[in-house]
């Protein structure tokens, strides 16, 4: 039973890691909380329906079921990133420099207008979305694995590493690094600062695309709303793993499905949405920064 709430937690903490990684890259860089992040990951679900449904139509589900899941995905990410770099260029851009409180409450207004865009477009009742791997899957130890399941943690994990070797390796993340620690330091030595933060919201977006697609076929239904609560748990996994540090939203992300995963089937799952609140809150008590967060004195 608790290796069985392990992989379940697991599979879940997968995919809140990866929306976290865009709320803390993006606060690692510009101190804002993109509280319009979750819609992102709620148009990557629509998305995914859609062109998985225009896959079927044209048959290529029938001929070649990979292919057609690969391209779903892949313009699901390209048209994800594009809503990410918009929203960047359109709703913080011109903000950037106004008081704290303007762009916080236009990522409000942005995460209002995506849900009830969504909401306008493609309805308010429930989607389906099409199940391509069944119940089938792995047994050992009295745990059964489905196949979905395993791929979720695969791509989740494949994902997250990616995404540290890309900040820590290449020279756009050493360029992304040096932009969170001083954007006026790093425009001096030729870094564009514009460039960099645009492309700190498409990455973002890109990985909330994924997590929108798994999350979709894991569960079946998709509904304009969705993006509110899983975004609300992102930010908290981001929060509890240190708000700005990128393996803190990992860490944060599967300490997160783990609590949630065992709370339901331990305690109550009525109640499944407030573990990660009570966690958080205990955490914060104890370690105000985050799990890795570090502490920063202001001198005066």
């Amino acid at each position: 039973m608790l290796l069985q709430q392990l992989i379940n937690g697991l599979t879940l903490g997968g995919v809140y890691a990866l929306i976290a990684l865009g709320y803390t890259m993006v606060y690692g860089i510009l101190e804002l909380i993109n509280f319009a992040h979750g819609e992102i990951y709620m148009l990557g679900a629509y998305l995914g329906i859609i062109f998985l449904g225009l896959f079927t139509v044209t048959g290529l589900t029938s001929v070649s079921l990979p292919l057609a899941l690969f391209l779903t995905i892949l313009l699901t990410i390209i048209v994800c990133s594009a809503y990410g770099f918009t929203m960047e260029k359109i709703a913080y851009k011109p903000l950037r420099n106004a008081p704290r409180l303007s762009p916080l409450i236009s990522a409000i207004g942005v995460s209002i207008f995506l849900q009830n865009y969504v909401m306008l477009t493609q309805g308010a009742t429930d989607k389906v979305f099409p199940q391509r791997f069944g119940d089938s899957g792995l047994q050992f130890l009295n745990v059964n694995m489905t196949y979905l399941q395993a791929l979720i943690i695969i791509v989740s994990g494949v994902l997250m590493l990616s995404l540290h070797l890309f900040i820590q390796k290449t020279r756009m993340g050493k360029a992304m690094r040096a932009t969170a620690q001083d954007k006026t330091m790093a425009s001096l030595v030729g870094i564009n600062v514009n460039s960099i933060i645009s492309a700190t919201f498409i990455i973002g977006a890109g990985l909330a695309a994924v997590a929108g697609i798994m999350v979709a076929s894991y569960y079946g239904l998709v509904n304009y709303y969705i993006g509110y609560i899983a975004g609300i748990k992102a930010f908290t996994a981001a929060v509890l793993g240190g708000i700005g540090n990128i393996p803190g939203a990992m860490l944060g992300g599967i300490i997160l499905g783990l609590v949630e995963s065992a709370g339901a089937a331990y305690i109550s799952s009525e109640y499944k949405d407030a573990y990660a609140f009570i966690i958080l809150i205990v955490i914060l008590l104890i370690k105000p920064a985050g799990i890795l967060g570090k502490t920063t004195e202001e001198k005066v």
